[in-house]
């Protein structure tokens, strides 16, 4: 594969921390690793990998207000502090052989809540309404508590859903 681009929002670090992993993990030509507030608006033609990731904020991606949240509950700046993955996709322009994969990170909740809203999913859908084809399903990565950590295995979790997606893409 020739290229890939992760493009990542993060209020408290988690979600960097697993966009961070998965870049590392991927074995590609090149890899671009973005934080959404810098990272380019137009794809360029060399990615065929394009992975978006962003916190679960309101059981989808941020608002500015749950960002503002955030930044109260922390005490201190958000990673992500001009835009979120939400105003981002807005703007995309992405070529139409470029692949897709969405992710999250996620507070840990009971079993039975883990699944109400998604972050990823919403990206998910985003990218499929720009006519982008994703390779896989969203996927979650859990935080144990609001200000983290993140919890056990997770950023081994990333790097494993990593390989998977290059196989993905690969064979597609």
């Amino acid at each position: 594969m020739a290229g890939a681009m992760v493009v990542y929002e993060s209020m408290f670090g988690h979600t960097r921390q697993v966009a961070v992993a998965i870049a590392s993990a991927l074995p590609c030509e090149s890899v671009a690793l973005h934080e959404v507030g810098a990272a380019p608006v137009i794809v360029p033609d060399e990615v065929e990998l394009l992975v978006v990731g962003g916190p679960t904020h309101a059981f989808s991606m941020s608002r500015p207000a749950t960002r503002a949240d955030a930044q109260k509950q922390s005490g201190r700046p958000n990673v992500s502090q001009r835009i979120g993955v939400r105003e981002w996709l807005e703007l995309l322009d992405a070529g139409s052989n470029v692949q897709t994969a969405a992710f999250d990170t996620h507070v840990e909740h009971p079993k039975m809540l883990r699944h109400i809203g998604s972050a990823a999913a919403s990206i998910d859908r985003r990218l499929q309404l720009l006519g982008l084809r994703p390779c896989c399903e969203p996927e979650h990565f859990w935080v144990e508590a609001t200000l983290g950590p993140l919890a056990d295995g997770q950023l081994e979790h990333a790097r494993e859903w990593a390989s998977a997606l290059h196989a993905n893409i690969v064979t597609t």
